[in-house]
């Protein structure tokens, strides 16, 4: 059974961060935890967040982790209950939106992260009781700000994945201005995160023909603008159209994900200091040449529709197009080029067969297939 749900209130456009005091209002919260990042701070982004909230008493906590963990989670929770906070703030790239969803549920439910996890089966226990949470997005990439997950590293080092409606947000402010200033490896490698979304999204397994339409017209948005956008960060147009191409990816990939983020998932826990989107860019193509034998992909030409929108003459051309626009990008060359050796696939391969996302590949991926996925990505 498809299972579609779009709930999220959405400020898009340059200066929307000025509305962040009426959310803030409209969903009751008076006295917010910021959660970010050093980074977000040393550029007087959470300055910004801060002064678009002259009437509310505001906590910070700004050591979320690029990959964010339990340990991040715990300490931010703690600041949450001894400021008396009522609601959060995720000012930042999807690692502090997810560590903010993490404090969310941390903050109002008992016991350790894992007991939520989804691969654990905690999504049912997650309830309305979580703090009720805005994300302000800095990035053009997770789409984390629409999402009903969060990635989190909990304690014993594994990456999970937890999944619930009431972890939506109850508002994203997606102004691209705070985008505008976002160095150019990470406008590509965030960038390179939501054509992910979008084109994994669009050959996942399961039905939803709004979560396919949104996906490819993100896919389109996000192809032609993320070049403009690595080469110069000032370019309005393409920094609206990417932010607006990751909400898409991320409101589109309820349908499901695949292969592509079971591995980078896997591989991110086994190496958190490697970049989400930079490992979606890497293991892309492979995952792209092996759906390409999957029935529904056959079936439904979604190979050809995806090329379609990234103007390329044939769906054969898809995986190739990725590859040189990565090059193009300066991202790096494979795995390798990433640290990577071959060493890590035995607990990677153990970790992307457990991972929420495996099941929804459109061609169920074997050991074996794992194995090759990585030899190619190298």
């Amino acid at each position: 059974m498809a299972q579609i749900n779009y709930i999220t209130q959405i400020q898009l456009d340059f200066g929307a961060l000025r509305q962040l005091q009426a959310e803030c209002q409209r969903v009751g919260i008076t006295r917010p935890l910021i959660v970010t990042d050093a980074g977000v701070k040393a550029v007087g982004i959470l300055q910004k967040a801060i002064d678009a909230l002259p009437d509310l008493a505001v906590a910070v906590f700004d050591q979320t982790p690029s990959n964010p963990t339990e340990a991040a989670v715990r300490a931010a929770a703690q600041i949450y209950k001894a400021q008396g906070c009522d609601g959060l703030i995720a000012v930042g790239g999807g690692s502090s939106i997810d560590c903010a969803k993490g404090v969310a549920i941390a903050a109002t439910h008992e016991g350790p992260l894992k007991t939520y996890a989804t691969i654990e089966g905690g999504s049912p226990k997650i309830t309305d009781r979580m703090a009720p949470l805005i994300a302000v997005p800095t990035t053009a990439g997770t789409g984390s700000e629409v999402a009903r997950g969060a990635i989190l590293i909990i304690d014993d080092g594994r990456k999970l994945g937890f999944h619930s409606p009431h972890m939506v947000p109850k508002a994203a402010i997606c102004d691209p201005e705070l985008t505008l200033g976002l160095p150019a490896h990470l406008t590509a490698a965030t960038g390179m995160d939501a054509i992910a979304h979008c084109m994994e999204t669009f050959m996942a397994a399961p039905f939803n023909p709004p979560a396919d339409g949104i996906a490819l017209d993100g896919l389109q948005r996000a192809w032609a603008h993320i070049e403009r956008a690595t080469r110069n960060g000032a370019d309005r147009e393409a920094r609206l159209n990417m932010m607006s191409a990751s909400m898409q990816g991320a409101m589109a990939f309820q349908k499901g994900l695949g292969c592509v983020h079971s591995l980078s998932h896997s591989l991110g826990g086994v190496n958190p200091r490697l970049h989400h989107g930079t490992l979606n860019a890497m293991f892309l193509p492979a995952v792209v040449q092996f759906n390409a034998l999957a029935e529904s992909v056959q079936k439904d030409d979604r190979l050809r529709r995806m090329a379609q929108a990234m103007g390329l003459d044939s769906g054969s051309d898809v995986a190739q197009a990725i590859v040189d626009m990565n090059a193009r990008l300066g991202l790096p060359k494979g795995l390798a080029a990433m640290g990577v050796t071959e060493a890590l696939f035995e607990p990677v391969i153990t970790g992307a067969l457990a991972d929420h996302c495996h099941k929804m590949n459109p061609r169920l991926a074997s050991s074996e297939d794992y194995l090759a996925m990585l030899n190619a990505s190298m």
